[in-house]
């Protein structure tokens, strides 16, 4: 009667624990049917339920019946000679608790340990799904596959056999002691000859598994950090190896000793066996490794090393892609004119002037409308407007309910549930007062452009709250106009239907309200909107991948808006693999996921089909991923490479760029990421988007930069970039500086404006005034085959927010102009018509002829002085006032 009390409280206690549990796996699969991927949420379940109920049930046979067995040893046992040193109670006082809790708890245990089982599934549903890579690793000869997809599930069956058998162990060992099976008196150690048969068996399983653990060590080898280079070292192959080997026997053999022992007197054999385990676990994975480390390898470590660095070097390029940077040779030349400006004229219209920072500001100012609509980021993409390739800002006009003037239930999920619109503009046109021109702006939108916004509602984004009902009898706000709010009513697919009390009931239970049951506004036709945030939206669908952090908004051909955002499979397994961060050491641009910001469908397209993790997955989840090519063309034109995995590759690059091992181990061509100044702490610059055409290439196209500098210098090594346009997206390209030459770098040119007469003085007076001055990104853009720095300066009340662009700093060489706009900036340095007035045809015979005429040159030599004159090179500034007079005369003369 007691036990059935015992199990009773603990069913009860089960149903108290995971109620919550039960209507949130409910709520998920009625929103899994919604979104159209219930395949996925019963095959994730399935494989939990199979690893929970398999390990779970395991681990409740082992502790019950191994308790069990040892709560059975014969009782009334006493010391003959002397009492027991370890004070217990009575065998007759324990067993009537221990048989009435024993089935209860393991059952709890077993319960408990389910969960940990299935957090695991991901490792079983990879092994049994993998995929080769086709390239086999050089130490043991297998594929790596096995690393990547087999590997990780058999360590964690090994980790999970390790746990549990020690544990039952433990447990087993201590109930034969309570049941005086095991006894420690002053003459020793005695054990039954049930205790000691079951003991001594147990612990030879252990030492078997113990034996498999070596055996798996052998391969982690190959993520050992102790060489010069990540993977197996010198020390780790011709000492850690032969250790594990050795120790796998010895684990085998001490498995042996444990059951011989049992039909032998005393421990002689178990202890030599053991004993003889922890010595050479010791000595061969301590002190000879570190031995061999610090007598062999130290004294000519690039000798000893020289193989497995260069097998790092491979692998890290492999794993990172790498591999497939082609690399260019950039002359850095400072021999750029107008007439090459005038050229790569796109590339000049699209030099971004709008930093994110300021724009996200003023944006807020001027485009909010409302104090709950929030401009969340800047998005940056390329659009065909007009027949021109332009590069565009572009944020959505979001719903905060945190600012919500009144946040009472009803306005929180029934009221005010979306946002709506989107600001839209070029990245490089300013107004006369310094502010963003707009091609869509205001609510509800205005398009002065033939890109029209036909759906604004923005019901899924990056700022929605938990839940909304929709097509409730509440006024459902669409947009305020004036003194007077429209209203809509949601005419979309999302949302799970709230058809019946039971569902009302079921989702008051999910979020902990009564306010859903007892609601009169929510009918049979309302339908309820969850998991709205697009990153949990789609990580909630393939939890099996990484999604980059910025999410990109995307204005359809018909006018719809749609999220897109980047997918990544990742591994930590991949062999001699430097890892970096919580990253791992693998990466591939697998996956690009779709949302529709009005009904919330989502899709995942497979952008790269040659890697094996996520061909594993596609086989898990058939029907899961589509082709690329299944993407509606009008958004697969708007697909780019994500800035997440071009920093994670730039930094690895910054290194294995070096693929020579004696230039790596001495680190004698080591790159860095230029630093910038932000809010007053030095951080990493940041890879730009813009448009321009590549070296050798014959049209623009929208292109991602990062420049890079020697390792603890300032000027400028090379540059990496990552394609976007088809039939090049993804293709990364290295242009390498001259190594003889000093080219400016990022740093040394924001020196050089610094110390500039004329505009450190302008930027003195400014801040004098109460203005606040931002500084934007020093952009370095390659034109031709020089490189042109620009450098947008805003400026900005010190209690306002308002940032206005107010000047545009160029620099080319020696030579740096601060003007009011772009196109004056460039005409100060390098003379001629503004290239806005590139298209006009010049009249003169000798222009045409490509010769400048005197009042040309007397107008260059007259910008020149008085370069030289703010930069205080009186000497420079002499000789030009020299060649300005001999030029007036040539054209006094001339008359």
């Amino acid at each position: 009667m007691r036990g059935l009390t015992g199990l009773l409280f603990f069913a009860l206690l089960f149903l108290i624990v995971f109620f919550g549990q039960a209507i949130s796996l409910y709520t998920d699969w009625l929103w899994f049917q919604e979104v159209g991927f219930s395949q996925v949420f019963t095959t994730t379940l399935t494989f939990k339920l199979i690893l929970g109920l398999v390990f779970g049930g395991l681990f409740f046979l082992l502790v019950y019946f191994n308790i069990k067995l040892a709560a059975r040893a014969p009782k009334g046992i006493r010391v003959v000679d002397e009492e027991s040193a370890i004070e217990l109670p009575s065998p007759e006082l324990i067993d009537p608790l221990l048989q009435r809790l024993l089935l209860p708890v393991a059952i709890v245990l077993g319960f408990f340990a389910a969960p940990q089982a299935a957090s695991h599934w991901e490792s079983l549903v990879l092994f049994l799904n993998s995929v080769p890579f086709g390239l086999e690793d050089p130490l043991f000869g297998r594929d790596i596959g096995f690393y990547v997809f087999r590997l990780p599930a058999l360590t964690a069956l090994y980790n999970w056999l390790t746990f549990t058998l020690g544990l039952t162990v433990l447990a087993t060992s201590f109930t034969y002691l309570l049941y005086r099976g095991v006894q420690y008196t002053q003459r020793g150690l005695f054990l039954t000859k049930r205790a000691r048969a079951h003991l001594l068996s147990l612990v030879a399983i252990f030492l078997l598994i113990k034996a498999a653990g070596y055996y798996l060590d052998t391969f982690e080898l190959l993520y050992s950090p102790r060489g010069a280079a990540f993977g197996a070292s010198y020390a780790d192959v011709y000492a850690g190896l032969p250790a594990l080997r050795l120790l796998t026997f010895l684990s085998v053999i001490g498995a042996g000793l444990c059951l011989l022992q049992i039909y032998r007197p005393g421990f002689a054999y178990v202890l030599s066996g053991l004993g003889a385990l922890v010595l050479v676990h010791i000595v061969g994975l301590n002190l000879y490794p570190s031995f061999l480390q610090r007598f062999r390898v130290v004294p000519n470590e690039i000798e000893a090393e020289r193989p497995f660095i260069k097998r790092n070097i491979e692998f890290t390029r492999r794993a990172y892609g790498l591999d497939k940077i082609e690399s260019k040779e950039f002359p850095a030349e400072e021999q750029l004119t107008a007439a090459d400006l005038r050229r790569n004229d796109l590339t000049i219209k699209n030099i971004r002037l709008w930093e994110h920072r300021p724009l996200l500001a003023t944006y807020a100012q001027l485009q909010e409308i409302r104090t709950y609509y929030k401009f969340v980021d800047v998005d940056n993409d390329r659009y065909l407007i007009d027949g021109t390739y332009r590069q565009v800002m572009l944020s959505a006009r979001e719903l905060s309910h945190q600012h919500l003037p009144s946040r009472i239930w009803i306005n929180e999920h029934l009221t005010y549930t979306h946002g709506y619109g989107v600001v839209f503009g070029p990245v490089n046109q300013v107004t006369p007062e310094g502010l963003p021109e707009f091609f869509i702006k205001d609510i509800p939108p205005v398009s002065t452009g033939p890109l029209k916004v036909t759906r604004p509602e923005i019901y899924y984004g990056e700022l929605a709250n938990d839940y909304v009902f929709v097509r409730t009898k509440a006024q459902e706000l669409d947009y305020p106009a004036g003194d007077q709010n429209v209203y809509t009513n949601y005419q979309g697919k999302g949302g799970v239907p709230v058809s019946s009390l039971w569902r009302k009931l079921l989702f008051s239970a999910r979020y902990a309200t009564l306010r859903i049951a007892l609601s009169n506004d929510i009918t049979r036709e309302s339908r309820i909107l969850y998991h709205r945030r697009i990153q949990e939206r789609v990580k909630k669908i393939a939890p099996f991948i990484t999604f980059d952090r910025d999410s990109y908004l995307v204005i359809g051909q018909e006018g719809r808006l749609f999220w897109i955002i980047d997918g990544y499979t990742t591994s930590n397994r991949y062999p001699y693999s430097e890892p970096t961060g919580r990253l791992g050491n693998y990466i591939r641009n697998s996956v690009k996921a779709v949302v529709d910001a009005y009904d919330g469908t989502v899709r995942f397209y497979l952008s790269s089909p040659e890697d094996p993790i996520i061909l594993a997955y596609a086989k898990v989840f058939p029907g899961l991923l589509q082709p690329l090519e299944a993407m509606p063309e009008d958004l697969r034109a708007h697909i780019r490479y994500p800035q997440d995995l071009f920093a994670v590759q730039a930094r690895m690059y910054a290194t294995y760029h070096m693929q020579d091992s004696q230039v790596f181990y001495n680190k004698e061509d080591l790159l860095s990421i230029p630093r910038k100044a932000v809010n007053g702490q030095e951080r990493e610059m940041e890879p730009y988007y813009t448009i321009m055409r590549l070296p050798g290439e014959k049209k623009e196209e929208f292109i991602l930069l990062l420049p890079f500098t020697p390792n603890k210098r300032d000027n400028m090594r090379a540059w990496l970039a990552a394609r976007s346009d088809p039939p090049n997206y993804g293709k990364l390209i290295a242009l390498d500086f001259p190594k003889a030459k000093l080219v400016y770098g990022p740093k040394q040119i924001d020196a050089r404006i610094e110390q500039d007469a004329f505009i450190s003085q302008q930027l003195s007076l400014w801040g004098q005034r109460g203005s606040q001055v931002i500084r934007g990104s020093l952009l370095a853009i390659p034109i031709e085959k020089s490189l042109l720095y620009v450098q947008p300066l805003y400026l900005a009340a010190e209690k306002g927010s308002l940032p206005e662009l107010k000047r545009v700093i160029t620099a080319f060489g020696n030579q740096i102009a601060m003007e009011e706009t772009l196109e004056q900036s460039l005409q100060r340095i390098f003379g001629g018509r503004p290239v806005r007035e590139a298209t006009q045809v010049a009249s003169a015979p000798e222009v045409a002829r490509g010769e400048k005429s005197p009042a040309s040159r007397a107008l260059e030599h007259y910008i020149r002085s008085q370069d030289f004159l703010r930069q205080g090179n009186w000497a420079a500034f002499g000789e030009e006032l020299k060649r300005l007079e001999s030029v007036l005369k040539e054209m006094q003369k001339g008359r």
